[in-house]
């Protein structure tokens, strides 16, 4: 069992839920945070880029490591590195409606394959010792209400929560989750459920946490350089934050973006959070597209210290509280092990 603090999940986001981002999820209020979705085919071939996923903290536990792909026993192996990587629960991705990973028949796919989906999700449970959960959509089609006949038989089949996030794949994030099927799924499963989509505020947190019966709601898109609205679901602090303390989060995201990905990766991923962290009214627009248009993190560094300069002594706090990086787990440097060198 894995007790999570709060009763907010900090949702696993392509491209997004990086070291940096979790473990600010954590800092303002996050019961559990998860890592974005891991390829388990990537895990099999022992690619870098998906093993550099599999970076792990002391203070990101509680952690869910998110895997996805078609084949239980590769799905199986792959959930015994998440594990061996510091994964607390092993999610299993069967929402992603994109469409590189559906035409493969991983994601949303396999809400329309009960059986294959049972089976990934047996062998999940059978291959690891810890909590096994499910994230998924309500099927692949508008209106459709397959997550009630394929929940309760992944909960048969071993999974210990489910994350109902009642869009459809063709949806994407367009209209509203209709959370009337989060209370059908409730009332069909004796695990917890966690309510995802349009979780946006304090009072909407409340209002789909009492109409659903879920244990906990999922905060996904409204967290994306806006930890802030975490605290305020969690606390009903609905401060808003000073242009200091924007400045020195993204300062602090930045450098430790820089540390996991590198300079090269991390000046192309970092510039959507630029444009996240610094809208909203928090800075001129003029300041932001200057800042996404600079080359270097350094530069971006200093362009925000000059803009903000109070905002010194709180990224030195900040980084003072930050554990000793040699404390991390490396799934790379473990990859051979894992597989007995095969």
């Amino acid at each position: 069992m894995v007790e999570i603090p709060t009763r907010l999940v900090l949702a696993p986001m392509a491209g997004v839920s990086v070291q940096a981002f979790r473990r600010q999820g954590r800092r303002y209020g996050a019961g559990l945070v998860c890592s974005e979705m891991v390829s388990c085919a990537g895990l099999e071939h022992r690619n870098e880029r998906t093993l550099g996923y599999l970076r792990v903290g002391r203070d990101e536990h509680p952690l869910a490591i998110q895997i996805f792909g078609s084949e239980p026993g590769v799905m199986a192996e792959a959930a015994r590195m998440v594990v061996a990587a510091g994964a607390d629960i092993v999610d299993i991705n069967f929402g992603c409606p994109v469409r590189k990973v559906t035409k493969t028949g991983a994601g949303a796919t396999l809400l329309d394959d009960v059986p294959r989906a049972r089976a990934i999700v047996g062998a999940v449970a059978a291959a690891v010792n810890v909590p096994v959960s499910v994230k998924m959509r309500r099927g692949l089609e508008n209106g459709s209400r397959a997550c009630l006949e394929v929940g309760p038989q992944l909960v048969d089949a071993g999974a210990a929560t489910l994350t109902l996030h009642p869009r459809s794949a063709k949806q994407m994030y367009t209209g509203e989750a209709d959370h009337s099927l989060t209370a059908e799924l409730v009332s069909l499963v004796d695990v917890p459920v966690i309510a995802s989509g349009d979780v946006t505020s304090r009072a909407r947190a409340q209002a789909i946490l009492a109409s659903t019966g879920a244990a906990a709601v999922m905060v996904g898109r409204g967290a994306q350089g806006n930890p802030w609205a975490l605290r305020e679901i969690v606390d009903g602090d609905a401060r808003e934050p000073t242009r200091e303390e924007v400045a020195a989060e993204l300062i602090l995201f930045v450098r430790e973006t820089v540390r996991e990905l590198g300079e090269h990766r991390a000046g192309g991923f970092l510039k959507k959070f630029y444009g996240w962290y610094l809208g909203r009214g928090r800075f001129p627009r003029p300041f932001k597209q200057e800042v996404v248009q600079l080359e270097t993190t350094d530069e971006v560094i200093v362009r925000l210290f000059a803009a903000a300069p109070g905002a010194a002594e709180i990224v030195e706090r900040l980084e003072s509280e930050l554990p000793d990086p040699g404390d991390e787990i490396l799934l790379d440097s473990m990859a051979i092990s894992i597989y007995g060198g095969g």
